[in-house]
């Protein structure tokens, strides 16, 4: 793992635009994971800038939402298929068949777990994820105390995890579970980007980085990851003894 500071949230994230963006070029059917919410949204427009000026072809892009909120159906805009498809999906005119995300309303969620499996599984893995770290250190809805071996599941969430994601709803929401891409896909991914900025960060990534690996704080794991990178900004990394 390596841990990149960076200026400002824009710097970071044009970073991480980037690096996609040229990995996209050199595999045009690159499988890219990602997540949603405040932190990943600058990287996603960015993406979409740097592919459309340099007219690098993403038509066989292979991309897949990290979580989903059970239960929320994909036009409510907190939900997490909303955001790719305002990001994303639509900007890029990403065809149905480039495009992988949980069913939150399905009566069978194992079974939508078993199908993201296969589906990663069918094109050779995972090559490049982002992903964000929640305030207890989840990534996805991998919450404290996940196996660090599990794939896609059904989790519920962590109270700080339910107080936390209000933020992304107009109205109080009920929010009790999540299902998410595992940590041992994060751990198998060729490539993994973490990002994180803003003083409120500076605890959760100093115990990231320079902490005890611990099924306790899921993104401690990152420790374990040859290519593993995470990108910071000045205040998120303001509390780091050593970083590249």
């Amino acid at each position: 793992m390596k841990t990149h500071r960076f200026k400002n949230y824009e710097a970071l994230s044009d970073f991480a635009a980037a690096e996609i963006a040229i990995a996209i070029k050199e595999k045009p059917s690159l499988v890219l994971c990602m997540a949603s919410g405040h932190t990943p949204a600058r990287t996603a427009e960015l993406l979409v800038t740097k592919l459309q000026k340099n007219n690098i072809d993403y038509s066989r892009l292979q991309f897949f939402g990290l979580d989903e909120w059970v239960g929320l159906p994909s036009t409510n805009e907190g939900s997490c298929q909303f955001f790719f498809n305002s990001k994303l999906v639509k900007p890029l005119s990403l065809q149905a068949s480039q495009c992988f995300f949980f069913d939150a309303l399905s009566n069978d969620l194992p079974n939508e777990c078993k199908k993201m499996d296969e589906t990663i599984a069918a094109r050779g893995g995972i090559d490049i994820m982002l992903v964000g770290i929640g305030m207890n250190g989840h990534i996805g809805f991998n919450e404290p105390g996940t196996p660090t071996t599990i794939s896609s599941h059904v989790a519920a969430l962590d109270d700080v995890t339910k107080e936390v994601g209000q933020k992304y709803f107009t109205s109080p929401m009920p929010l009790d579970k999540g299902i998410t891409i595992g940590l041992g896909h994060l751990l198998g991914a060729k490539k993994v980007f973490l990002l994180a900025n803003g003083s409120k960060k500076a605890g959760v990534i100093k115990q990231t980085v320079e902490g005890v690996i611990t099924e306790k704080f899921p993104a401690s794991i990152m420790q374990r990851h040859a290519n593993g990178h995470v990108l910071i900004d000045e205040e998120a990394g303001a509390l780091l003894t050593h970083y590249e």
